[in-house]
């Protein structure tokens, strides 16, 4: 039985994060969700050490330009965005990374950092790694450094009816 609306808790989320804007979303397009709240982690590799839970779980949203356009990419925790590929699936020339400004100004509701990969909320493409459809849940940014959500990755295409699905991760090189 579903929690009335009046008594869902939100996770108390400080300034610059917005949770209610995610669980809205997520409740009103009925996919099964698990809020998690744990310590305070600005990387999706120490979510992974935090929750004690394997990286190649644990996404990270990343805020590129294409070109003059801008797209949200989710790859996991154990892997680095490989442009190239990433080139050849968004059909673009250049790929690079936002500032931290502009996502302050255009990213409402989310801090840097913490950007749920749910693109369609701000009117921007989503690109979603395909080693993490894989998984039976993933655990994504939930606006806040506190705050993450656990999903079945297949709930994403019902979320995100353009969602772009597609191989653009490699190895993270470990350095000594």
């Amino acid at each position: 039985m579903p929690i009335p609306k009046k008594i869902i808790k939100y996770p108390s989320v400080a300034k610059g994060g917005d949770a209610r804007k995610f669980i809205d979303f997520l409740e009103k397009a009925k996919v099964k969700y698990e809020s998690i709240k744990h310590r305070t982690v600005y990387t999706a590799y120490d979510k992974a050490q935090t929750l004690k839970v394997p990286q190649k779980i644990v996404g990270k949203t990343l805020v590129v330009k294409f070109d003059k356009d801008i797209g949200l990419v989710l790859i996991p925790a154990n892997k680095n965005l490989d442009k190239g590929k990433l080139k050849k699936v968004a059909k673009v020339k250049n790929v690079d990374f936002v500032k931290e400004a502009w996502m302050k100004k255009r990213l409402i509701g989310a801090k840097v950092g913490a950007i749920p990969p749910f693109g369609n909320l701000w009117k921007l493409p989503t690109f979603f790694d395909k080693s993490l459809m894989n998984q039976p849940k993933i655990i994504v940014n939930g606006g806040d450094y506190n705050w993450s959500i656990k999903i079945n990755p297949a709930s994403f295409k019902k979320l995100i009816p353009d969602l772009v699905i597609g191989s653009f991760s490699k190895s993270r090189k470990i350095t000594k």
